[in-house]
């Protein structure tokens, strides 16, 4: 296709091109009627993830829990080097 014909192609169009198969023509999909849809952030906002709200969340370790404490240190013998 020619940039002149892309750019008059059909907004409900699409051209999809999957691994090991020639390029084709599709009709885009609404997601609007996909039976997931409600758990997207599109349907309603409180579906966002929020990615410093998560990173500031801690363990809360209660008491009696017995939990294993590792060193995330750098092993001995690499001077220090960033692989």
């Amino acid at each position: 296709m020619t940039p002149d014909e892309l750019a008059v192609m059909d907004g409900g169009k699409c051209i999809l091109h999957v691994q090991g198969v020639r390029p084709f023509f599709s009709d885009k999909f609404d997601i609007t009627k996909h039976p997931q849809y409600r758990y997207l952030s599109d349907a309603d906002k409180k579906n966002t993830f929020d990615i410093t709200k998560y990173l500031k969340r801690r363990l809360k370790v209660k008491p009696n829990e017995e939990y294993e404490v590792f060193d995330p240190g750098i092993p001995p013998n690499t001077n220090n080097l960033i692989v």
